[in-house]
């Protein structure tokens, strides 16, 4: 389901170079997808105008529905289903003009993405095979407190998005078929990982069982039971070496939802998210931020408030920033 903008107004400040005005483009960059306007090489923000209204009524980021369709846009990188959709909504809908009750509502409904089936079995899944394949950021600083190291997701915003497309390819949770597609889905995106030469350069063919699932379970940060080990080790057989791909797929997939990296990275992954679903840029490149010390923020007070994301007033922050509502 997409809502139906009937126009576009676009207000351009331009500047004349060479005696040649920049060129107006509209980039889609997945046909699925809404697209996006651009000025030369100026991102610029569409006017969003209401069908069948008379004056024109602009939809703005406060409109309940364009609301809800863009967390499906930013956290589950689709268009809603109808059915999702209307839950979403009436979620929203239910206070009626009550403003309280409106900003507690579009906070809870916008971090249910992130908590989703859907979300949890694809963004987070890759953030997990990142980790488990690479480790940690290097070199992820921060100023909060003091100058200090701090431990980072690796994977990178322009990592993440392709990847978390080929794994939620087709998939709505709940409808006819959705599990065993995702599981398709799956198969492949782990088989066409482990083939990548980032992967294979740090996991040679000829390293051994042994060592290719220690190596994995070392940069996720686990400490394996004698049967999580011997479970990564055993998708490769008999084999002496890891050259077959399915297999390689398989133990890495093992390791990268090995339930004590699940608990233990999620908090972080919830932080990082609010910078690739609200602001969709990396944490430590965009709006002044050059190091992670606005991540670390987050994640301590996350951590402080066990989890607690309404306490901590984190999704209710990035909603409300300036920066996320100039997107819009």
């Amino acid at each position: 389901m997409k809502l139906i903008i009937a126009t576009f107004v676009i207000a351009i400040a331009g500047v004349v170079a060479l005696g040649q005005a920049p060129t107006l483009q509209i980039v889609t960059a997945d046909p699925n997808l809404p697209s996006e306007l651009y000025y030369g090489n100026v991102k610029v923000k569409p006017l969003r105008v209401r069908p069948g209204t008379n004056p024109p009524q602009f939809i703005t980021i406060d409109d309940s529905d364009f609301f809800t369709q863009q967390n499906y846009v930013d956290f589950l990188n689709r268009m809603p289903d109808s059915g999702g959709f209307q839950f979403w909504l009436g979620q929203i809908n239910q206070c009626g003009s009550n403003g309280p009750c409106l900003e507690v509502q579009r906070i809870s409904v916008s971090a249910s993405f992130f908590l989703s089936i859907e979300f949890q079995q694809t963004g987070y899944l890759v953030e997990r095979t990142y980790k488990s394949a690479f480790g940690n950021a290097p070199n992820a600083m921060s100023t909060f407190g003091g100058t200090h190291s701090v431990v980072a997701p690796i994977v990178r915003f322009s990592e993440f998005i392709p990847d978390v497309k080929q794994i939620g390819q087709g998939v709505i949770v709940l409808q006819p078929g959705w599990d065993t597609l995702l599981e398709n889905n799956k198969v492949a995106y782990f088989n066409s990982f482990v083939q990548r030469t980032r992967f294979t350069t740090d996991y040679p063919m000829s390293m051994s069982p042994n060592a290719f699932a220690n190596q994995l379970l070392t940069r996720a940060g686990v400490t394996p039971s004698a049967s999580e080990l011997q479970a990564a080790i055993n998708e490769f057989g008999s084999a002496s070496d890891t050259s077959n791909v399915a297999a390689r797929g398989k133990a890495l997939r093992d390791v990268a939802d090995n339930p004590t990296l699940t608990n233990a990275e999620f908090n972080r992954a919830f932080v990082l998210m609010q910078y690739y679903g609200y602001l969709r840029r990396d944490p430590d490149n965009g709006n002044g931020d050059t190091d992670y010390t606005g991540y670390d923020f987050w994640l301590t007070k996350l951590n402080q408030f066990n989890g607690n994301y309404i306490n901590a007033e984190m999704v209710k922050a990035f909603l409300s920033s300036v920066e996320y509502r100039n997107r819009f």
